[in-house]
């Protein structure tokens, strides 16, 4: 008998666990009856429509505008899915342009806004100019436009889009906690998270029939600050390059039962709310801390604050603080033993998800501001957001069960195999564009009708 989640913060006991979400049905804009978040992570996307079309499944390839204010391998979690989704979405024959600073084809100017262009840069997001003529050839034949940001430069391109009569979904990756905890005590503020889920929606979101939630927990979060598009939850989901090696034990890891060092790895921006200082005041605390190497890959504001920290209190401990390339992470990951998201907020955190897909075992904080707690399987990859003596003793806990940790291993990689694969995501992800460009194409039939009416 075993302490498995169920998926929504809950433990469940018994021989194995699945993890199954239910969504709540509403009415969406056109009078048709749907579900107004569809669950697609674990590949039993739900679509109930009662409007007789259902959605399109003709496969005939899609020409797909990306608009990200900032594209690249290099910069932020938005950025680097952005790519990965366009990168599979060639891969099964449609066309992808991608709009932004750092596109090859349809490249936009930086756009610097006072006082913003701080806050974001602390994000890596560079604010995109809006240029009308660039998207106007960027949208010319296109079959669907989807918007990742609410900024300036993804409103042009709605009100472009518009213009021309082109569908338009959008992606909700930005979380409005992410934006507090850089602005230092703005963040104290009452209401300041409410208010930017209010912002936003006005910005961008309001109007667009199909919004893309990377995880059921924002999902909520946008219903409850009231949102009324129909979302669909779809993991950002994570390259193929994240697996186990072809030998079990990920690159020769064989466990402190055989002499070797234990391995931990935290990947994430070097800010407050990824929480890092946890994690090394918890090592510090560990009984195995002179056994222990630590690596945080990363890179940002609070790099020599972390930095110095890691000197006071980790003599006995071999660590590294430091940035490594998208590309360099498998490898690393591999030879790893266990990975440590400390971090309070998070709108999904594909550094877990490539983690666990690399066969290791996270350590996940549990936050009502994160999604990172959804991957967990069990109980002791769990610790409450800034407990750093839970920390330790859960550390403590996997550098003694090496069995067990083993056993989980191979669990986590399977799970994140079945569920949030980039394949699976991304036969999602077309999905809700298949359905968002038949909706406007029945709006567009109706108008007619009523006018003649």
């Amino acid at each position: 008998m075993v302490r498995v989640r169920d998926g929504r913060g809950s433990s469940v006991e018994g021989d194995d666990a699945d993890i199954a979400d239910t969504a709540g049905a509403a009415g969406n804009a056109d009078g048709a009856m749907s579900v107004t978040i569809r669950d697609g992570v674990d590949g039993e996307q739900t679509d109930m429509r009662d409007d007789g079309r259902g959605t399109p499944h003709d496969g005939r390839p899609l020409t797909i505008v990306m608009v990200v204010d900032t594209i690249g391998r290099n910069g932020n979690g938005t950025s680097n899915s952005a790519m990965q989704y366009a990168g599979r979405l060639r891969e099964l024959g449609h066309r992808v342009r991608l709009v932004g600073i750092g596109s090859e084809d349809y490249p936009a100017a930086s756009h610097h806004v006072p006082i913003a262009s701080w806050a974001s840069a602390k994000q890596q997001i560079q604010f995109a100019r809006p240029d009308a003529d660039l998207m106007r050839r960027a949208f010319a034949g296109a079959d669907v436009v989807h918007i990742y940001l609410p900024f300036a430069f993804g409103r042009c391109a709605r009100a472009v889009a518009r213009e021309m009569d082109v569908p338009v979904t959008a992606g909700f990756h930005l979380q409005p906690e992410n934006v507090t905890y850089s602005a230092g005590p703005l963040r104290y503020v009452p209401g300041v998270s409410a208010f930017l889920y209010r912002l936003f929606r006005r910005w961008l979101y309001a109007g667009i029939g199909h919004v893309h939630a990377p995880t059921r927990m924002i999902a909520d979060q946008l219903r409850s600050h009231g949102y009324d598009n129909e979302i669909h939850v779809i993991s950002n989901g994570f390259s193929p390059m994240f697996s186990p090696s072809h030998g079990g034990e990920p690159d020769g890891r064989d466990g402190r039962d055989r002499g070797r060092r234990f391995r931990i790895v935290a990947s994430g921006r070097l800010s407050h709310e990824k929480d890092h200082i946890t994690l090394i005041r918890a090592v510090a605390r560990c009984r195995h801390a002179a056994d222990i190497d630590l690596a945080i890959c990363g890179t940002g504001p609070l790099d020599s604050y972390l930095r110095a920290q890691a000197r006071r209190l980790l003599p006995r401990t071999r660590w590294s603080i430091g940035f490594h390339s998208h590309d360099e992470m498998p490898r690393l990951l591999r030879a790893c033993d266990l990975i440590v998201h400390p971090s309070i907020v998070d709108i999904e955190s594909l550094s877990v998800l490539e983690g666990i897909a690399c066969g290791l075992v996270p350590v996940i904080a549990e936050s009502d501001l994160s999604a990172a707690r959804q991957f967990a399987l069990t109980d002791e990859s769990l610790f409450p957001a800034r407990d750093v003596q839970a920390l330790a003793d859960g550390i403590d806990w996997w550098v003694e069960h090496a069995e067990d940790r083993r056993y989980w291993a191979a669990r986590y990689a399977d799970e994140a195999r079945s569920r949030y694969s980039l394949e699976r995501c991304v036969d999602r992800f077309v999905d809700m564009e298949r359905a968002a460009i038949a909706d406007h194409q029945a709006l567009a039939i109706s108008r007619p009708v009523e006018a003649a009416s």
